[in-house]
Order: C-alpha cells, then structure tokens, then sequence
C-alpha cells in the first residue's frame, strides 16, 4: 500500500506534452480545480450511478449528510460524520464524485493487498511453496530492518521498477477519467479495442476488466457494486490492522489468527497491547 501511495502521486509527474499528445487536442486541465468558491474541487465526466432508493440503511447519518448523500453512488448509507463528502462544507475540498472514485480503486488494492500479504503464510503452512518464501509480509523488504529476502535485484533497483511499471499504469487510468474511452483510440499492442471503457471510469467494463461478464443486467450490476464496495472498505481496515500488529506481535497476520484460535483468552487484542 505504501508503494502504491507513492507510485500514485508519481504518476501524476508525466510531462505535459505526452498527456497533450495522448488526450488530443484539447488544453490540458488539471483534475483538481479551484471552484468559483475557492474551494478545492475535481471535475469528472461519468453517468450517474442507479440509485440506492430512499428505503436504503442509513449508519450514523445526520440531517446534514442526508442533504447530499442521496443513495445515488454505490455503498452510501449516509455515514460521513466529518462531512469529506459535503460539497459546500468544510471538508468538501475535493469534489465528492472523486472522493468516490478513489475509494472504489483504493479498495480494490486493498483487497488484493490483504489476500497477497496473507497468502505466502497460508501457502508455506500447507506446503504449496517452498519454506524461504513462506514469510510474513513484512519480512520481505518492506521494511528493511524486520527482513528481507534476496530477490533478482537489490531493493533499490525493485523499488525503482515499480513506480516505473505502477506510473505507467496509473497515467493510463488517469487519461481514461479525464477523457473515459481514450485508451480504446490510443494504440496499445493490439489489446485498445479491449481498452475502450465506458462512460464511467470508475467501472470500465470490458475483455480485461469484467471478463466473466458480471453484472448484465441493472439490479445484479446495482448489488455487485454495492458488495464490492462493502469489501474494499473492509480490506482496507484489514491491510491497516497488518501494518498494527507487524510491530505489536511481530508475526503474520495468520499466525496470529491461529494463535488467537488455539488460546483465545491469552492471544487477543487486549494481551498483545499488555492490557492485562
């Protein structure tokens, strides 16, 4: 996560005449604009997504949140108790459509960083990889004092190889919301007519995206969006609590599972933060 933090706003540094070039002809504008109200806002071009309905969950929701959260965008139940998605609030400094696209793509990372970090455990312990690659997340090179392993290249020269292929990949999604469809006009290896996208950005559909076809009709694609919004934002407190108990415990993330399942009044929240 860490990684994709930084290769995300490095991938925002390409030059202006490349982004010229891929975009077309028109002016370059950025995607974070100041409003007439000087208040920091990003602008994106989308179809709104089916509404949730009025008889929707609400959690923690206040009469302020319920004047602009109205259930039109996937997994809103009104919750927003510091008001980040408040267009003319104090914490509405980027536009609320925005905000929403970034959770859906934060928490797709999320998901595939929680089963990726928690795999190489699972794996080494019913023997489907060799021991040496069986390690807990965060020794291996992540951080550098807790382990690493000897890779094809050194950490640095790893390093620098992902922000190169990661930046090339996020400069790509970046161009397809600025001007969604763009990337199915842009030549890529003969894989474009597979890149074209839809309207919005955030669900670009498509051979490589969506190839076992889910969501072919309103409802299902409606309930498919809200689930998958449900799970990013659990893996997203998931891949938190592995950054919290790498430094509490000092193991994985399931061997503290087991270790919690073998002796649960012993190895628990509480005894691991000595509160005991």
């Amino acid at each position: 996560m860490v990684t994709h933090a930084l290769v995300s706003s490095s991938s925002l540094t390409f030059s202006a005449e490349a982004v010229k070039h891929s975009l077309g002809s028109r002016p370059l504008q950025s995607p974070f604009l100041f409003s007439k109200n000087a208040s920091f806002s990003v602008k994106a071009a989308s179809t709104p997504p089916v509404k949730q309905g009025a008889n929707r969950p609400l959690w923690f929701a206040s009469k302020q949140s319920l004047s602009y959260l109205d259930g039109s965008l996937p997994g809103d139940f009104g919750f927003d108790p510091l008001g980040l998605s408040d267009p003319d609030g104090t914490g509405g400094f980027i536009e609320p459509r925005w905000l929403a696209y970034g959770e859906i793509i934060n928490g797709r990372f999320a998901m595939l960083g929680a089963v990726g970090a928690i795999a190489p455990e699972i794996l080494g312990r019913a023997g489907l990889i060799p021991e040496e690659t069986a390690l807990p997340w965060f020794r291996t090179g992540v951080f550098p004092p807790a382990g690493t392993y000897e890779y094809w290249a050194d950490p640095y020269t790893l390093f620098v190889f992902e922000i190169a292929l990661f930046g090339f990949a996020e400069h790509r999604r970046f161009q397809d919301w600025y001007n969604p469809g763009s990337m199915g006009k842009q030549y890529f290896l003969g894989l474009e007519k597979g890149l074209g996208g839809s309207d919005n950005p955030a669900y670009p559909g498509g051979p490589f995206f969506n190839p076992l076809g889910f969501g072919k009709d309103e409802k299902s694609l409606k309930d498919l969006k809200v689930k998958e919004v449900r799970n990013g934002r659990l893996a997203m407190l998931a891949v938190l609590g592995y950054f919290i108990q790498a430094p509490v415990t000092g193991v994985g993330p399931y061997q503290n599972l087991l270790d919690h399942l073998s002796d649960p009044l012993n190895n628990n929240l509480f005894t691991a933060l000595k509160f005991h």
